[in-house]
């Protein structure tokens, strides 16, 4: 019996305290490392989620422009046709009765009407602070009548499609009346 009660006291025996410990240590480290990964993982997932938010919001806001804006060459090509329909349009207006005069002016007004409808806009530019985001100025010319800087002529209509400069108005600019004191 004494054989058994050995084997016996041998397993039930408490293992080394220091393997124990490090036993334990090593299933913390292991158990940090796996949290660290945990955590790793999780704020990529979380980056990834806010990245794929961006892109799809980037996207929309893209298209939402594209569908805007997609007519803007084309408008562009657009008005100096207008341009050189309207100089017509004042040749012919030597005769407002002719049947030829009266066709142009309801060619004229479908153009404005579709340009309209496009969200294309003429800039208000005539007796303006002259601004160089949306004027263009071809020169100056002395004015009593209205303070420097301001447009008192405008020799190219300019337009916007909604917010978005087409073209720049040509205008001419108020200066004062230089003294010639010498």
């Amino acid at each position: 019996m004494s054989e058994k009660q050995t084997t016996t006291t041998e397993a039930e025996m408490p293992e080394d305290p220091a393997l124990a410990a490090a036993e334990e240590q090593e299933a913390g480290d292991q158990a940090q490392a796996m949290a660290e990964e945990v955590a790793r993982w999780r704020d990529l997932a979380v980056r990834t989620a806010a990245d794929f938010d961006n892109f799809r919001k980037r996207v929309a806001r893209e298209r939402e422009e594209a569908v805007r804006f997609g007519n803007q060459d084309l408008l562009e090509q657009l008005i100096p046709i207008l341009d050189n329909f309207e100089m017509g349009m004042m040749a012919a207006s030597n005769d407002p009765g002719s049947m030829i005069y009266i066709g142009m002016d309801m060619v004229r007004k479908q153009f404005a009407d579709f340009l309209s409808q496009q969200g294309v806009e003429e800039i208000v530019a005539l007796h303006l602070a002259f601004d160089p985001n949306i004027h263009e100025a071809v020169s100056e010319e002395v004015s009593t009548d209205v303070a420097p800087g301001t447009v008192v002529r405008v020799l190219r209509r300019g337009f916007r499609l909604r917010d978005r400069l087409l073209r720049p108005a040509n205008v001419v600019v108020a200066k004062a009346k230089e003294d010639s004191a010498e």
